[in-house]
């Protein structure tokens, strides 16, 4: 009986495996347009892997990785015994739940916004404007940004014709967070609302019409079938941006910040880039990028976990 039971097991993963290789066979243009993005992530995310054990050694460029000496531990008991790293942390930190709190919400409520317009051409035109500052480089950004700041920029013109006095935006520590978190919602709203408009345009018709026949309001249509139904989008793209909180990318911070203000500007992109690339400590700054990665992995799984406990798909 056991021996039949495996025989008519083993026919049927045959049967399953002929039938993937079938469907692979059948459709072999999908399969091609996943090849490019297979390699991408090969020959840029995973082989480079290989290079965490940098993270361990006192490497020297003119060794290479087989040549420089190994010290096991001591990049990351360095950086744990660093009063810079604290601070470092507090800013990446900072930065990251700011952008959180402030940022992550804005896409949504945009999508929800555009979702509910009714005239086709208007909606067209707003979004064409509003993902256009996405294709914007950062370079001209922060440019636009601090000529608008300047002391003698736009900004404090009209502060001045205001009867104010000049404030020098760029050299106060204390507007640098929330100057980061407004440009990058002003640079990122728009096009991350492409996913929730997406989710939104998947939603059923007739959930809408019954509701308005029932005498639900627009409001409450937004509240009680738009937003439940985007839910797990929601939930997902929020779990993937937990995985990079003490990730805040380089070229704005880099850009947008000085000398003057670096106590609460540096995160690890510029502090890496300045200390690793420029000062050469280059198995330091990985020791650190490997905290940054592990942290992220945990608060993945972490947030994940949680997500399903609230009765949410999850990530995985």
């Amino acid at each position: 009986m056991n021996g039949e039971n495996k025989n008519l097991k083993a026919v049927t993963l045959g049967n399953h495996r002929e039938g993937v290789w079938q469907y692979v066979k059948r459709h072999p243009l999908l399969y091609l347009m996943l090849l490019p993005g297979c390699i991408y992530f090969i020959v840029f995310h995973y082989i480079p892997m290989y290079g965490v054990v940098i993270a361990f050694q006192d490497f020297k460029v003119t060794r290479g990785l087989f040549g420089s000496e190994w010290v096991g531990l001591e990049n990351f008991r360095l950086a744990f015994s660093s009063s810079e790293f604290y601070r470092i942390l507090k800013n990446s930190l900072c930065i990251s739940l700011l952008r959180i709190i402030f940022g992550f919400p804005a896409p949504i409520i945009l999508a929800l916004l555009l979702n509910e317009l009714r005239s086709v051409a208007y909606k067209r035109v707003m979004q064409t404007v509003m993902y256009l500052p996405h294709f914007v480089s950062w370079v001209i950004a922060a440019g636009l940004v601090m000529n608008l700041l300047a002391s003698d920029g736009v900004v404090n013109m009209i502060i001045k014709k205001a009867g104010g006095q000049t404030i020098m935006f760029m050299q106060t520590k204390e507007l640098f967070w929330p100057l980061i978190v407004i440009t990058d919602i002003w640079k990122s709203a728009g096009w991350g609302a492409i996913v929730y408009l997406a989710a939104l345009t998947g939603i059923d018709p007739q959930l809408y019409e019954a509701a308005r026949i029932d005498g639900a309001n627009r409001l409450q249509c937004v509240f009680r079938i738009s937003l439940p139904c985007i839910t797990n989008t929601i939930v997902i793209l929020l779990i993937l941006r937990m995985g990079g909180i003490l990730c805040n990318g380089f070229e704005q911070i880099w850009l947008l910040s000085n000398a003057t203000i670096r106590t609460v500007s540096d995160v690890f992109e510029t502090y890496n880039y300045r200390v690793g690339l420029i000062g050469g400590r280059m198995g330091y700054t990985a020791a650190i990028g490997m905290f940054q990665s592990i942290v992220g992995l945990v608060l993945i799984f972490s947030t994940n976990l949680f997500a399903r406990s609230l009765g949410e798909r999850g990530l995985f």
